[in-house]
């Protein structure tokens, strides 16, 4: 009578195989998880700074100037956009123009499109940025 003694489970060789291929998987899929992020949270401060835009041309319609508009609690709009990602500031304004900005905060700090920068004529820019405008808006 022939007895087999198999032993089931895994082998040290076969486990340090599989923890080296989730180590390469998550390698790759961390970074790319942290753009997409990143650029979720980028609308925070485009849909601020539009919605900022469109309260300003309201008071240029109603008063004939865009100098009198202000942020923050006694202003138009907060200075902080919703999410809290970005602090919001009107950069430069006058009677005939005027430019935002929306700066980094929090978990935006490090992200690739830096601040955000929109003003009268619609021109969308970002400013201490890796990306170009194009690439962010």
């Amino acid at each position: 009578m022939k007895t087999s003694t198999r032993t089931r489970g895994f082998t040290l060789m076969e486990l340090m195989i599989a923890v080296v291929v989730v180590g390469i998987l998550a390698a790759a899929a961390v970074p790319s998880y942290r753009e997409h992020i990143a650029a979720s949270r980028r609308t925070d401060a485009k849909s601020a700074l539009l919605a900022i835009a469109q309260l300003m041309e309201r008071n240029y319609t109603e008063r004939g100037t865009y100098a009198s508009v202000a942020l923050g609690t006694t202003g138009i709009y907060p200075s902080t956009s919703p999410q809290g990602y970005y602090t919001l500031s009107i950069a430069s304004q006058d009677a005939d123009g005027f430019s935002l900005l929306a700066t980094r905060a929090g978990a935006q700090v490090g992200d690739k499109c830096g601040n955000y920068t929109y003003n009268q004529a619609g021109a969308k820019g970002v400013a201490s940025a890796t990306y170009t405008a194009t690439q962010c808006w």
